[in-house]
């Protein structure tokens, strides 16, 4: 498979970028930065210098244009304001739905959010709250597209802790920790499990294997 990663210099995504490239798939990173290149090369990927606040769906399209499958894995990241929530976290997702669209690439997997779908509670801080809305929106947008086969992961409280290769995936799963290595490794399989598309998972650590629970969440209607 050819695989594009928008926001391909995050934690997930370099990892995801080495698991892809170790099976054999060509993958490629969408960076903002040009000093970011060689972390992305040395994880096996191409980098792809583009800015999704600032490109067209028609430059982003080109950069699509014969992959098998798109995963949007950007985001304003710690430290960015209310503005950039909605620049990055929805409107360039968007964005990048609306590239693959235009050239045909119908795999479509986000990294979201927990809580995306709710209204954040009273006294949640304003930025993450932000945050939440954004994703929220990215969502709802993306869900609304039957020309995309997506799939939308939801994790919990990320961690760098080593991967343990056993999680737990369902529609629900309660809040708890899950490492950034099992979201990567459960994000590979979701790219070669179309059973799961149209389906909004929630990722935390547990005692299935990834594969096994990449498998279920696809049998489970």
């Amino acid at each position: 498979m050819r695989i594009v990663i928008a926001g391909g210099h995050g934690q997930i995504a370099l990892r995801l970028e080495r698991l892809l490239a170790a099976r054999g798939d060509e993958v490629a990173g969408i960076i903002r930065r040009p000093e970011q290149a060689g972390d992305l090369l040395a994880a096996g990927a191409e980098p792809v210098v583009c800015d999704l606040e600032k490109a067209s769906a028609d430059e982003v399209a080109r950069h699509l244009d014969g992959a098998d499958a798109a995963v949007f894995a950007a985001g304003a990241g710690p430290g960015s304001g209310e503005d950039r929530k909605e620049t990055v976290d929805r409107d360039a997702a968007k964005l990048f739905a609306n590239a693959a669209e235009a050239v045909g690439v119908r795999r479509f997997v986000v990294i979201s959010a927990m809580g995306a779908d709710r209204e954040p509670p009273e006294g949640t801080d304003p930025v993450f709250a932000a945050y939440l809305r954004a994703k929220g929106a990215a969502d709802a947008d993306v869900r609304a597209r039957t020309a995309l086969d997506w799939t939308i992961l939801r994790p919990g409280r990320l961690t760098d802790d080593p991967g343990t290769g056993s999680v737990r995936l369902a529609e629900s799963t309660g809040r708890d920790d899950v490492t950034r290595d099992d979201v990567a490794a459960v994000l590979a399989a979701l790219l070669q499990e179309p059973g799961t598309s149209g389906r909004t998972l929630e990722l935390i650590g547990g005692d299935t294997p990834v594969e096994d629970a990449v498998r279920n969440a696809a049998r489970t209607d």
